[in-house]
């Protein structure tokens, strides 16, 4: 009973970060990600543990719990994931996604290799994925929020969804090649639309249901969920096959807000040993960790931006590096993926979540405007709560 009115008081304390946050104009995520960093390790480190008398981690283990955490976790994934079927491929996109990916991704291989402590290679590789990555949910809100072009919105996102699509394709072809016995059930599953086409289903929900029934099963079988996630939305691009959420967008909305990702965030936290993580504070880790990311996103961001189109001013290329470099919700859900399988270490969790702070933040911080006002690109993503 004690453990239940603590996930309660969980719930509702991210609950009343985000309503602060939006009286304060921030969105949700910042809200969550605020609340995650600077209240939860104080609540478990002098309340919880003292008054339950075990490690704050203990009580991300119960059974109800982690069967909560499963299907929240897979959902977020899949919805993250749902962005491949909106790709719509051009030069432009793509020229800005292969740099924006590949150089903050080599920075990330170099300071896994010589500059963090030992790990094996597919941790080192998510690390190198970690620095890479860009947020996608958090970018469309924030081109939406200071009214930028419609048609910079479109080029933006889809250089995004690019490089998420690299970053997951390449963990989860890794990873399979780790375990490939647990390969063939996930890809035959992933199939799916095929049948579904044969027999001439033509509803979106038809072949988006079986998509979020699926991702939390195989995540909870301990099959491989992200080659699952992938490989079917990539059926469903191939089909031209719509993709819908499986519930209306209010809804929706305060089910990630209120309880997917407040459960994601909370329990990932919570399972940090701060005392043990920070008894001797690796105080050069942790500036390497806030500032190698964005430093080599930013330089990747650049790049692509400049192949791209060699004739955009300077400051639009600094302003769209800034916004490129956009962390947030896709970029925790990863973090904890790879925490919660022993590839990161505590410490390599908490001064990443920093970082995705920051880098979250900075684009606000700094007051990014567009370059001119106009009406944002309505896409799947308007009602994105994250």
């Amino acid at each position: 009973m004690s453990d239940l009115l603590f996930w309660l008081a969980t719930l509702t304390l991210f609950a009343g970060a985000t309503l602060l946050g939006r009286r304060l104009g921030l969105i949700p995520i910042v809200s969550q990600l605020l609340a995650a960093v600077l209240c939860l390790p104080p609540l478990a480190l002098w309340l919880v543990e003292p008054l339950w008398g075990v490690p704050a981690a203990q009580l991300t283990h119960a059974p109800a719990l982690e069967l909560a955490y499963g299907v929240a976790f897979a959902l977020l994934l899949g919805y993250i994931l749902s962005d491949v079927v909106d790709l719509r491929l051009s030069a432009q996109s793509l020229r800005i996604a292969v740099p924006s990916f590949a150089v903050p991704l080599a920075c990330g291989l170099a300071c896994a290799a010589w500059l963090l402590p030992p790990q094996p290679w597919l941790g080192m590789l998510a690390v190198g994925l970690l620095f890479a990555i860009t947020a996608i949910p958090v970018l469309y809100l924030f081109l939406q929020g200071i009214d930028y072009p419609a048609a910079d919105v479109r080029r933006l996102l889809h250089a995004a969804i690019l490089m998420d699509l690299f970053c997951w394709s390449l963990f989860g072809l890794a990873q399979g090649s780790v375990h490939p016995a647990g390969l063939f059930w996930p890809l035959l599953a992933a199939l799916l639309p095929l049948p579904l086409r044969a027999l001439r289903l033509r509803a979106p929900l038809a072949y988006s249901l079986p998509f979020f029934l699926l991702m939390p099963t195989l995540h909870l079988l301990g099959l491989n969920a992200l080659v699952f996630g992938i490989a079917y939305l990539l059926v469903l691009a191939m089909l031209r096959q719509p993709f819908r959420l499986p519930l209306p967008p209010r809804p929706w909305a305060l089910l990630q807000n209120g309880v997917c990702i407040p459960l994601i965030l909370a329990v990932g936290v919570l399972r940090v040993d701060f005392r043990a993580a920070f008894a001797e504070p690796a105080w050069a880790l942790l500036a390497l960790l806030l500032l190698a990311p964005p430093a080599s996103k930013l330089l990747g961001n650049w790049l692509g931006l400049h192949w791209a189109n060699p004739r955009m001013p300077a400051s639009v290329k600094w302003r769209e590096s800034l916004l490129l470099n956009i962390r947030g919700l896709t970029e925790i859900v990863f973090l904890n993926l790879l925490f919660q399988q022993g590839l990161i270490t505590a410490q390599l969790y908490v001064g990443l979540l920093l970082m995705s702070l920051l880098s979250t933040l900075l684009p606000a911080l700094l007051g990014l405007r567009a370059p001119s006002a106009s009406l944002p690109v309505q896409t799947r993503h308007s009602h994105e709560p994250s």
